[in-house]
């Protein structure tokens, strides 16, 4: 399932369906995959930056196609905020701008947000030594914006919305709040992370109609037309793609993604990995903690260790350890 899926579906569930998404690479790939929206409920259009403009900028590209109060949700960031409460505590306060914050063990591989009274915002730290750590509340990438405040960005040109944008209405004394709530919130922006996502959604720890739909007791999602041999077992929470093919005693799972016409060979072995479309995992093989992109031929008893990331269409070799 595309990631911007599971942002649709959020979206949508709090009743946000106009929907624009800034993009700038690979732009056509996304568009034939995401369409227009209607299979998840939105009305999905695009504003398409012919060289990147920054965090501030893309949102400055889309202002001709938006009105209103405009929420800003990061492209990478798996959530399940309560965006219907944060809508109402931007209302409650009058507010001009209000920035989803969430607590961390540990902010200081992030931008610290402090706030004062009623949840106004006072200042930004980016990135701070432990020593100088004030708060543990981090900006969690979306943001509720008047429409009339995207015209101080400069058009055409790259803005940061942390670095420039944010700054100058707290200079100017803008109503600009932070919402603070207890929420799952993770930045896909990393491969452990990105796995960790997959993870996080097999398990439930993160709400969303999608990753909910088709899971037995035991958390186990296997599409139809998958081909099990009698002996192949599987063990949840674990995801099964259509047309795959596990023989004989392969073993899959726990927290493990198989995506559409994989096969996992004669006692072949994979757990806690992603793997993408048409992935042919060799008899004997073992795969733990690691992503294989489509179109992976992984030799009998190779073994793909934690870590490991392979791109498309690569060919692991007989006995091979990565």
């Amino acid at each position: 399932m595309p990631f911007l899926a599971y942002q649709l579906d959020l979206l949508r569930r709090h009743g946000i369906t106009d929907v624009v998404l800034s993009c700038s690479y690979m732009v056509e790939d996304v568009r034939r995959t995401m369409a227009d929206g209607s299979a998840y409920g939105v009305t999905l259009r695009y504003a398409v930056e012919t060289e990147p403009l920054g965090t501030a900028g893309g949102v400055r590209n889309a202002v001709d196609l938006v009105n209103g109060l405009v929420l800003v949700l990061n492209g990478d960031v798996l959530t399940d905020a309560d965006l219907s409460a944060m809508l109402r505590f931007h209302a409650e306060r009058r507010a001009a701008a209000t920035i989803d914050l969430v607590p961390v063990a540990d902010p200081t591989p992030y931008g610290l947000v402090e706030l004062g009274e009623a949840g106004r915002i006072r200042r930004f730290i980016e990135k701070p030594e432990r020593a100088d750590v004030t708060t543990n509340t981090i900006n969690a990438g979306i943001y509720l914006l008047d429409w009339n405040l995207l015209g101080r960005i400069p058009a055409g040109r790259m803005v940061s919305i942390e670095r420039q944008f944010f700054p100058g209405l707290l200079a100017d004394r803008i109503p600009f709040y932070g919402w603070v709530s207890d929420h799952y919130w993770l930045d896909i922006g990393n491969p452990a992370k990105y796995r960790q996502a997959h993870l996080d959604l097999m398990t439930g720890k993160v709400s969303n109609a999608i990753a909910e739909m088709g899971a037995s007791p035991d958390g186990c999602r296997v599409a139809n037309g998958v081909a099990l041999s009698p002996t192949a077992r599987i063990t949840g929470p674990c995801v099964i793609g259509a047309g795959t093919r596990l023989e004989p005693e392969c073993r899959v799972g726990p927290e493990a993604v198989l995506g559409e016409r994989c096969v996992g060979g004669r006692g072949a072995h994979i757990t806690g990995a992603v793997l993408w479309d048409r992935v042919a995992v060799g008899a004997g093989a073992v795969l733990h903690d690691c992503i294989l992109a489509s179109g992976v031929r992984v030799g009998a008893g190779a073994v793909i260790g934690p870590g490991v990331v392979l791109e498309a269409d690569r060919v692991v070799e007989d006995g091979v350890r990565l």
